[in-house]
């Protein structure tokens, strides 16, 4: 999410905690857009491993991990995801998971 423009560059979902899904729609983002100059992520595993730690600084972004002072990007994003399951998620069947 560019925070910014308070838009959404891309995104994908993924019932695992695997990094793989977050680097490639990193990949997808970087390509259609430039790299940010700094990139704000929680400290799960899918963030915190080589995978995502690599792409990040081979792309030259500044990382930058919740903490002290970073509420406020938060709560935009647990904003935008209770949006999106309300509107679509919850209202559509699901059968497999992914």
């Amino acid at each position: 999410m560019d925070w910014a423009l308070r838009k959404v560059l891309s995104w994908r979902l993924s019932n695992t905690m695997h990094s793989d899904f977050c680097v490639d729609t990193l990949n997808e983002a970087i390509a259609k857009y430039d790299p940010p100059e700094i990139m704000n992520t929680d400290e799960d595993s899918q963030f915190t491993g080589s995978a995502w730690i690599t792409k990040l600084t081979e792309a030259g972004m500044r990382i930058s991990m919740d903490g002290r002072g970073r509420y406020l990007d938060n709560i935009f994003i647990e904003r935008l995801w209770r949006s999106l399951k309300q509107e679509s998620i919850y209202l559509e069947e699901i059968n497999d998971g992914f």
